[in-house]
């Protein structure tokens, strides 16, 4: 078997392309894959953070298939990914589709528009819609009086805050999916449009059988990581709802973080965490099953 030989200026390349990956590669060891490892071996102890551990085995992951609680955060857990990536991937490529056909200097200040909640943190835009949902002065409420509807709980309501943690995730996060479908809709090239036009095709068409099926890849890479970002719904959460009220709002995240440093429960914690992990990696293969390349 011969051995391939490069040239130096192919070295140089692989050399340059390797130096690129490296430090993102290191990165993703450090902060990824040795607490994922980490957390696994925590999950076999019994520790609260201040004494010794104790090793208990997998006693952490039979607790975790009895605890009623648990479960039902991960329903909620699951209600919200259900409403919120299907929503934020039609408005994001709704946006998108929007803009991209806009031609003037507007199109700028459009985009600029909706990526400007992504530049905010969580906790000022879970600040700032608090004020919103205000029963009493809030700015959401006086326009529905205008309307002639009555006062709304919003998160004060079992029944109207999941929905409502849906609307401000939404409203941070569609811009910047909106770039991402804009900037694959922006590569296909103008030609196959304007055949398609030339033939007689109308927006609607041009879209399915166009603009959709070559901005698979992106579709799927946003699919993939908004399912993942659901899961990992925290920081916004805590700071409107803390969870309520009544435990409507307590997903999967918010029980872990509760479990681990509020009853310092680090080791059942770990094992909740564990298991979500491979509940997203389960779903990331199974949308990459079905929407792979044929």
């Amino acid at each position: 078997m011969s051995i391939k030989k490069y040239s130096k200026r192919e070295r140089r390349e692989h050399f340059t392309a390797y130096a690129f990956i490296l430090p993102d590669f290191v990165g993703l060891i450090i902060f990824v894959i040795l607490p994922i490892v980490y957390a696994f071996y925590i999950s076999l102890f019994k520790w609260d953070l201040v004494t010794d551990k104790v090793f208990i085995g997998i006693e952490n992951y039979i607790r975790m298939f009895h605890d009623k609680n648990w479960w039902m955060a991960m329903l909620r857990t699951l209600k919200l990914t259900l409403i919120y990536v299907p929503g934020l991937f039609c408005f994001s490529l709704l946006a998108a589709v929007l803009v991209s056909r806009i031609k003037s200097k507007a199109a700028s200040f459009i985009k600029t528009s909706f990526l400007m909640p992504f530049a905010i943190t969580s906790v000022i835009a879970s600040t700032l819609w608090m004020f919103l949902y205000n029963e009493k002065r809030g700015y959401l409420n006086a326009l529905l009086n205008m309307a002639g509807i009555k006062d709304q709980p919003f998160i004060g309501s079992d029944k109207q805050a999941m929905g409502a943690v849906i609307v401000v995730l939404l409203w941070i996060n569609i811009g910047y999916n909106m770039i991402l479908f804009l900037s694959a809709i922006k590569d296909i090239p103008s030609s196959y449009q304007e055949a398609a036009t030339i033939d007689g095709a109308n927006g609607w068409e041009i879209f399915r059988y166009i603009t959709f099926p070559l901005i698979k890849q992106t579709s799927i890479f946003i699919l993939i990581t908004t399912t993942i970002a659901s899961f990992q719904v925290l920081d916004l959460i805590m700071v409107m709802t803390k969870g309520g009220p009544a435990k409507a709002t307590e997903v999967g995240a918010l029980y872990i973080y509760d479990r681990s440093f509020n009853m310092m429960e680090m080791g059942y914690g770990s094992a909740l965490s564990v298991f979500m992990f491979l509940v997203l990696l389960v779903f990331s293969f199974v949308q990459m099953k079905l929407t792979r390349e044929e």
